[in-house]
C-alpha cells in the first residue's frame, strides 16, 4: 500500500528505488510478510538491467498508465492485465514468465510464499457442520529458503551485468532452461501443498505378533476377575477374609493380629473383615470405603478379589473398581429387616443397595452371578426364609436380564464357617440342603473371552507404588491385546509414549500380561504424574479417542424426579467420574429398540432413551460397538445411579 501511494502522490523515481533497497534489505532479515511485495519490484529491475532492447508498454484499462510488459497487473492501481485474466496461455505471459525466470531466486522465493500460506483442508463433524483446519510448515523452513532466495538472486544480478554480451543462441537455451526449471518448481510446489500437513493414515488391520497369541503356560491357572457386591454390613469383607484365611493366604500370625485389635475396640466380629479393611478410617468406621484388592487360588483358576463398598455414600468407588470384573458374588444379610432395607432401603422409600449393585454389576456386563445368601446361622438356618429370598430377590434379577441359569444360589454363614470350602457340618443346615459350596460355586463358573487378537488397552485403575521397586506403577486391567518388558505403548490423555519397563502381577514379576490379566505396569521415559487414574495404556498406532461430547443409549431406573433438558449429572465410565449434563434428549426406545418420531421432553423411570451428554472435561472413550469396557456410562445424580447405558456414537472429539 505504501508501494502505491508513492506512485500516487508523484514522489519522484528515486524514492521508490530507495524503498526497493529497503524491501529487499528486509527480506534479508527473514522478514517474511513483505516478499509478496518484493518480487514483483525485483522481477523489474533486474530485466531492467538485463534488456538492451526497446521497453514493450502495456496500458492499463483502468488508469491508462503505461506498464511494462513484464507485469502482469498495473504498477500503479494494481488492476490485473487483461489478456493474463482471459487466458494463461498468452504469448506475452510466457515472455512475462520468461524475463522472471532469469533470476534464478524468483522461484525459490515463490516457493517460500507458497510453502508459507496455510493449506486448507475441509473436515466434517458428526454434527454434518464443516471444520476449518490451517496447516503450515515450520517457520524455520520459510526462514532458510528465503535467505537462500536472496543470495541467489544478488548473484544472478552480477552474472548479468558479466554476460550481457552472450550470443542469442545461447541466451534462448539459458532462457528455455529457466522455463523448465520454473515449471518443475511449481510442480513440485503443487505436491508440498497437497501433502502439508497430512496424518499419516492407520494401518487399515491390527495384526498381532506371534508372542501375544502363545498358548497357555504349562501348569499357570487361568485368571478369574471376581467382584464382591451387596448391601452395607451384609458381610463382604468378612467372607473375603473368612476365604483368604481358610485357603492359607492370611498368617496366622497376621489372623491373631486382627482378632486381638477388633476385642480391644469392641469389634471382635470383625477381626476377619481387618483383613481386607486395612486402613485406619475404614476400621474406624467399621465399612469398607474402597475397592480392596486380593488373590486367592482354586482348582480351577487364580482369583483376584474384588472386595467393593456397600455404603451408597462410596458407590463410585465400586463402579470405579468393580468394572474389571468377569463375575460376581452378590452377598445378601438373610436376617430379618436387614434383606428388606437392602430391596427396598431405609423405609422403603428409596432404592436399596442390593438392588442397584444388581443394576451395576450387570451394566458392567457381567452374566454370571454367584447371590451369596450370608448369616444363615441367625434366621436358625431356615429353609422358608432361603426361598421367600429366592422368590423377591430373583423376580429382580430377572428384570435386569440375567438369565436363571447364570444365577448360583449359595446359602452361607461366613462368621460360622458352614458351606464356604465344603460342604457344611450344622445339623440344621445339612438336613435340607445338599447343593455345592461356595469355593466350588466358584470353580464353576466360565472364563469369558480373552481377546488378544486386539490393539492394547488398559484401562488405569489407580496409579499404585510397586512393593518390589517402589516406583510409580499404572495399575489395571488388560481389555484387550498384550504387552511385553520393552513394549512401547502410548499414554493417554496426556498423548506421550512410554517404554514397559517391568509388569507385575500380584507383586510378582512377569515378562507378558494378556487381555484379563490384572497387572502394575511400570513406566520409563514419562514423567510419573503424567499417569494418571482414568487414563489409559494403548497401542500408539491405534490410540483410543479422547471426547467430551456423546451420544449415549440409556436405560433409566427409578427415579424420583424427571430427567430434562439441561440436567446436571456425574457421568462415569470406566475408572473416569466427571460432571456433565444432558444437552438433548433425541428419541425414545420401545421394547424393540425402535427410536419414536418426535423427541420428548422429559425422560422417567423404567423408560429407555437416547440422550447426547456434554462432558465439562474430555475422557477417555470408545464407542461400546469397538470397545465394551470403555463403551459403557453410568449417570448418577443426588447420590443414587439414575441412568446405565452406552456410547453408541463419539459426537465430537477433543481436539490437542
Amino acid at each position: 500500500h505504501l508501494w502505491m501511494l508513492l506512485h500516487l502522490s508523484g514522489i519522484c523515481t528515486f524514492f521508490r528505488h530507495y524503498y526497493v533497497s529497503l524491501l529487499i534489505s528486509l527480506s534479508a532479515c527473514s522478514l517474511s510478510p513483505w516478499s509478496h511485495i518484493m518480487l514483483p519490484l525485483s522481477c523489474i529491475e533486474s530485466s531492467k538491467k538485463s534488456s538492451n532492447t526497446v521497453p514493450v508498454l502495456w496500458k492499463c484499462s483502468m488508469c491508462t498508465f503505461d506498464n511494462h510488459e513484464t507485469m502482469v497487473y498495473c504498477e500503479m492501481c494494481g488492476v490485473f492485465r487483461e489478456s493474463f485474466v482471459k487466458s494463461g496461455k498468452d504469448v506475452s505471459i510466457k515472455e512475462s514468465v520468461n524475463g522472471i525466470s532469469n533470476n534464478s531466486g524468483t522461484s525459490a522465493l515463490s516457493n517460500s510464499d507458497s510453502t508459507k500460506m496455510p493449506a486448507k483442508t475441509s473436515t466434517t463433524n458428526f454434527d454434518g457442520d464443516s471444520e476449518r483446519k490451517y496447516a503450515s510448515t515450520s517457520h524455520d523452513k520459510v526462514n532458510s529458503t528465503q535467505l537462500a532466495s536472496v543470495g541467489s538472486s544478488s548473484s544472478t544480478g552480477k552474472k548479468l551485468k558479466e554476460d550481457q554480451g552472450s550470443s542469442r543462441a545461447s541466451s534462448s537455451a539459458q532462457n528455455k532452461g529457466s522455463m523448465e526449471t520454473l515449471s518443475s518448481d511449481i510442480s513440485q510446489l503443487s505436491i508440498e501443498r497437497n501433502n502439508v500437513n497430512v496424518a499419516q493414515p492407520l494401518p487399515e488391520e491390527y495384526k498381532p505378533e506371534g508372542w501375544m497369541l502363545a498358548d497357555q503356560e504349562s501348569g499357570v491357572l487361568s485368571q478369574l476377575n471376581l467382584a464382591i457386591v451387596g448391601h452395607v454390613d451384609s458381610g463382604k469383607s468378612t467372607l473375603s477374609g473368612r476365604l483368604l484365611h481358610l485357603l492359607g493366604k492370611i498368617s496366622k500370625r497376621d489372623m491373631h493380629k486382627n482378632e486381638k485389635e477388633a476385642k480391644e475396640k469392641g469389634k471382635g466380629s470383625f477381626a476377619y473383615a481387618w483383613a481386607m479393611d486395612e486402613s485406619t478410617e475404614e476400621r474406624a468406621r467399621g465399612i469398607t470405603m474402597t475397592v480392596a484388592v486380593a488373590y486367592l487360588e482354586t482348582k480351577k483358576y487364580r482369583v483376584v478379589l474384588l472386595d467393593s463398598p456397600g455404603h451408597k455414600d462410596f458407590v463410585p468407588n465400586l463402579i470405579s473398581g468393580a468394572t474389571q470384573a468377569d463375575a460376581a458374588i452378590l452377598v445378601v444379610d438373610a436376617s430379618t429387616g436387614s434383606f428388606e432395607s437392602g430391596m427396598d432401603g431405609e423405609g422403603g422409600k428409596s432404592v436399596g443397595q442390593t438392588k442397584e449393585h444388581a443394576q451395576l454389576i450387570r451394566s458392567f456386563g457381567v452374566e454370571q452371578l454367584i447371590v451369596a445368601v450370608n448369616k444363615m446361622d441367625a434366621i436358625g438356618y431356615s429353609k422358608d426364609r432361603l426361598e421367600f429370598i429366592k422368590v423377591r430377590l430373583g423376580s429382580f434379577l430377572r428384570s435386569c436380564n440375567f438369565r436363571d441359569s447364570a444365577v448360583t444360589w449359595i446359602p452361607l454363614s461366613a462368621v460360622e464357617n458352614q458351606n464356604l470350602i465344603k460342604s457344611p457340618s450344622d445339623a440344621r443346615f445339612t438336613s435340607w440342603y445338599q447343593g455345592s459350596c461356595l469355593l466350588d460355586a466358584i470353580d464353576s463358573l466360565q472364563l469369558p473371552s480373552r481377546d488378544v487378537s486386539k490393539p492394547l488397552i488398559l484401562p488405569i485403575c489407580d496409579v499404585i507404588k510397586s512393593q518390589s521397586t517402589g516406583q510409580l506403577a499404572a495399575f489395571g486391567k488388560l481389555e484387550t491385546g498384550a504387552i511385553r518388558n520393552g513394549s512401547k505403548v502410548l499414554v493417554l490423555p496426556c498423548e506421550e509414549v512410554a517404554t514397559v519397563k517391568t509388569i507385575e502381577r500380584d507383586s510378582s514379576s512377569c515378562s507378558i500380561a494378556r487381555a484379563g490379566d490384572n497387572v502394575a505396569v511400570i513406566l520409563q521415559g514419562i514423567d510419573g504424574s503424567r499417569i494418571i487414574p482414568g487414563g489409559i495404556l494403548c497401542h500408539p498406532g491405534f490410540p483410543v479417542p479422547v471426547a467430551n461430547y456423546l451420544e449415549l443409549k440409556i436405560r433409566v431406573l427409578d427415579i424420583a424426579i424427571p430427567i430434562l433438558i439441561g440436567y446436571q449429572v456425574e457421568f462415569h465410565i470406566h475408572h473416569v467420574k466427571e460432571a456433565a449434563r444432558v444437552t438433548k434428549i433425541v428419541a425414545l426406545l420401545d421394547k424393540t429398540g425402535k427410536p419414536s418420531k418426535t423427541a420428548p421432553r422429559f425422560l422417567k423411570s423404567k423408560q429407555n432413551a437416547v440422550v447426547q451428554v456434554t462432558l465439562d472435561q474430555a475422557v477417555c472413550v470408545e464407542e461400546f460397538s469397538k470397545c465394551r469396557a470403555l463403551g459403557r456410562a453410568f449417570l448418577r445424580s443426588s447420590g443414587s445411579t439414575i441412568a446405565v447405558g452406552i456410547v453408541t456414537k463419539i459426537m465430537r472429539q477433543d481436539q490437542h
